[in-house]
């Protein structure tokens, strides 16, 4: 697997990560097993990465990762999350005091007394960024962790959270069929040095090898999301169609030639695909060997050009604390 690094003075890691969030059971059930597996296959593929957060099953995943952590004994680096609160009501929270503790918490089900990467999860307009940024200068001066991270932001809170202090990562939603960080904010994160971190690039089972049906996607999130919702979904899978059939001629499974159009279009970028099947990571763990040549990506910008997915990414009941900046 090839190296990239977390941030300008951050770790080496895997050019590709994995996303912990359906450990949780949040795309359908699992079981500690089934995440143990597909774990151990991360680690067969070289993939050093492994992203979580505090929510994901509301402290499942990282519980899951944490009893993993301590019967392998890997040598890997993490990345965990905190400011939604579950509610009722949601809200988001950025006080010292609640990032603090549930990064406390997050360590203690990770087994761990720091992690290498904490992401504010949403940034809560209410609370001043530079002090915001200043609890996580102190969290990193303690040791809690090595560098933070912003999700789900727009460019000029990264110049002003950057300039506070440096940013190692930017989390967002960034696939084929989601675009919109190409519009300013990939760019901020390689002018600072800052890592993009591409979640959700595969268009959350829709860039698999075998189309998705109706009855699949009618998980807790999935369901209400306009994406997955009709008539958007036959559009959408139809749409896919074509680039399936493509990767297929090619030799490629879909999910990894998706992937390898990510990696080569920007070198300050890390996909992180989840998945808890170990099967599912063994179609894409390979994506970094991939090689577009411009025959490639004139074909795939044809089948997927900016813009083709029908429906927005996000319902308006998704979309708290979201940073809209086009």
């Amino acid at each position: 697997m090839q190296q990239r690094q977390l941030g300008s003075t951050g770790p080496m890691v895997s050019a590709i990560g994995l996303g912990a969030m359906s450990f949780g059971g949040i795309f359908g059930p699992t079981t500690e097993a089934d995440s143990h597996a597909c774990l151990d296959a991360m680690l067969e593929a070289g993939i050093t990465l492994i992203d979580t957060a505090n929510i994901y099953g509301m402290g499942v995943s990282e519980t899951v990762i944490g009893n993993w952590l301590a019967r392998r004994k890997p040598q890997v680096t993490l990345a965990t999350k905190a400011s939604i609160v579950s509610g009722p009501p949601r809200c988001i929270d950025n006080s010292a005091a609640y990032l603090r503790a549930e990064l406390e918490a997050s360590l203690r089900r990770l087994g761990r007394d720091h992690v290498e990467l904490f992401y504010i999860h949403r940034r809560d307009p209410g609370t001043p960024l530079a002090e915001v940024i200043g609890t996580m200068q102190d969290l990193e001066r303690e040791g809690k962790i090595g560098g933070y991270g912003l999700s789900e932001i727009a460019p000029a809170t990264l110049r002003a959270a950057h300039a506070l202090h440096p940013c190692r990562a930017v989390q967002n939603e960034y696939s084929l069929w989601t675009r919109q960080p190409e519009l300013g904010l990939i760019q901020a994160c390689k002018a600072l040095g800052v890592t993009f971190v591409a979640f959700s690039p595969l268009a959350r089972g829709m860039l698999g090898d075998r189309p998705l049906r109706l009855d699949e996607v009618q998980d807790g999130f999935r369901s209400s999301n306009p994406r997955f919702t009709e008539p958007n979904f036959s559009a959408n899978i139809a749409a896919i169609d074509g680039f399936r059939a493509f990767a297929a001629q090619r030799g490629w499974s879909t999910p990894a030639l998706a992937l390898a159009w990510l990696l080569q279009r920007w070198d300050h970028l890390i996909p992180i695909p989840g998945t808890r099947s170990a099967a599912h990571l063994r179609h894409w763990a390979q994506a970094d060997a991939i090689r577009l040549d411009a025959a490639d990506l004139a074909e795939i910008d044809r089948l997927l050009p900016p813009g083709f997915a029908a429906g927005d990414r996000y319902g308006d009941h998704q979309l708290m604390a979201i940073e809209r900046y086009c």
